[in-house]
């Protein structure tokens, strides 16, 4: 059946287990409740984004299976966009982000049944969470993260935006440590969008956040 893509004024490109996507797709969704926006929640691997990384050196403890949670979930979501259910793809995230940033319960997952729950939730075949233990979906997920890493040129992380895909502006972010919501998400809104329609514009950052407050 496979997927098509639509017409979509924005691609956001995510892994369900990193909290600051999780945060950018917020106040994404927050934007959609004050303006008409039409959102494709494509994706990107943490996992293969660091392929080439040594768990053991370069990251704290327990990132590689947290990495390896997040394909396997997105494993799940290209099982449902492959399979003919893409408009279904933005609630199987916000099923699989609910569970590991609110309820904290990441592990979950580590269980057949946590993925077959968030399926059955928003009326997907329970059968499509077998996907999360087969490489069959790799490379549609490896597909859209080459795309993502491609248009942001490498070197980033997640979550990855595209206003008006393929050829309009693409980058890293941004990372916010809240969600804002009504005229304060329209301003941010239209600040990272002026910004990314300047072609000479490259890069803003500051290492100073806060934890990200996800309640």
């Amino acid at each position: 059946m496979g997927y098509q893509r639509g017409m979509a004024d924005l691609e956001f490109f995510w892994d369900p287990v990193c909290p600051w996507a999780w945060l950018t797709s917020r106040w994404v969704r927050n934007v959609q409740a004050e303006r008409p926006l039409e959102v494709d929640w494509r994706f990107i691997s943490l996992r293969m984004v660091n392929a080439s990384k040594d768990y053991d050196t370069e990251f704290p403890p327990n990132y590689q299976r947290g990495h390896m949670r997040g394909l396997e979930l997105l494993r799940v979501a290209a099982a449902a966009r492959e399979n003919g259910h893409a408009d279904q793809v933005k609630d199987l995230y916000i099923g699989f982000g609910t569970m590991i940033h609110h309820a904290r319960n990441p592990t979950a997952f580590d269980d057949p049944e946590g993925a077959r729950a968030v399926l059955r939730t928003v009326g997907l075949p329970v059968e499509l969470g077998e996907a999360a233990y087969s490489e069959e979906y790799d490379p549609v997920v490896k597909a859209d993260t080459d795309e993502a890493l491609e248009r942001c040129g490498g070197n980033i992380g997640t979550p990855v935006l595209s206003w008006q895909p393929p050829d309009g502006p693409s980058f890293f972010g941004p990372v916010i440590s809240k969600a804002p919501t009504g005229e304060e998400a329209l301003r941010l809104w239209d600040a990272v969008t002026e910004l990314g329609a300047n072609p000479w514009f490259s890069e803003l950052k500051r290492s100073i956040r806060s934890k990200p407050q996800l309640d």
